[in-house]
């Protein structure tokens, strides 16, 4: 039976959306099958053409009950949905049904306040800092929030995934032939996690160098795109 992986949150504009994109995209390139499934009424469907996954339409409860049974029926394929955001009733479905449910947040007072509550209403859920800062300063206030604000729930947090500006190209109707080498190594990176969390076997990613010229052209920060938070104030996640 396929997995079934839910990004959901009361609160939008967190990054529900770039992650779930970012994440069957990671998918593709470890090998791995993978169905990124559109429920947000306020965005219309991506072309698949050119994507390491499947793009699937599921925006009434009619076609996302029939989009999940088919997911179900294929062995070893994953699905990724995007649960949108202000949909209290539709995150409940979605957790119910999922195997593992991300509640993406980005440094902000107001996103930390709804994953406080979102962790609170979905015990078996993890949060997920998205569109993390990448400068120091910016990253050692922010750590310093996640303590202060979500001490409590520091074994249900996970890594950062940090802010790239290349990750809007996967959200383009159609994506450009090549994508860029820091974009691809994110991917890879927040995929693995994933699957280990999920407990699929999967060789470790390799991480591609770039030239350095073509890093610079493309203005993309040279740090990783996932780093994990103040080891004092997180925990490994626990695989189940």
């Amino acid at each position: 039976m396929a997995e079934i992986v839910c990004i959901i949150g009361n609160k939008g504009g967190t990054g529900k959306t770039t992650l779930s994109h970012m994440l069957c995209q990671g998918m593709g390139l470890l090998g791995q099958r993978s169905v990124c499934v559109l429920t947000d009424t306020h965005r219309e469907p991506l072309d698949p053409e050119g994507r390491r996954y499947l793009v699937a339409d599921a925006r009434t409860r009619e076609a996302l009950g029939k989009v999940v049974d088919k997911i179900r029926s294929l062995p070893g394929w994953l699905g990724v949905i995007d649960g949108g955001g202000n949909r209290t009733e539709m995150d409940r479905k979605l957790y119910g049904l999922a195997s593992l449910v991300l509640l993406p947040f980005r440094d902000s007072h107001e996103d930390i306040r709804t994953v406080i509550r979102d962790l609170e209403m979905f015990p078996r859920a993890w949060a997920i800092p998205a569109q993390w800062p990448t400068n120091l300063w910016q990253q050692e206030a922010a750590q310093k929030t996640i303590r202060e604000h979500l001490g409590k729930h520091a074994d249900r947090i996970l890594p950062p995934v940090s802010a790239l500006s290349a990750s809007k190209l996967l959200l383009q109707r159609n994506i450009p032939a090549k994508l860029p080498t820091p974009l691809g190594n994110a991917c890879r990176a927040l995929a693995y996690q994933i699957l280990e969390m999920l407990e699929i076997d999967c060789e470790p990613p390799m991480v591609e160098v770039e030239d350095e010229a073509a890093a610079v052209s493309a203005g993309e920060a040279a740090m990783p795109a996932v780093d994990r938070c103040d080891p004092a104030s997180t925990t490994d996640p626990v695989r189940h």
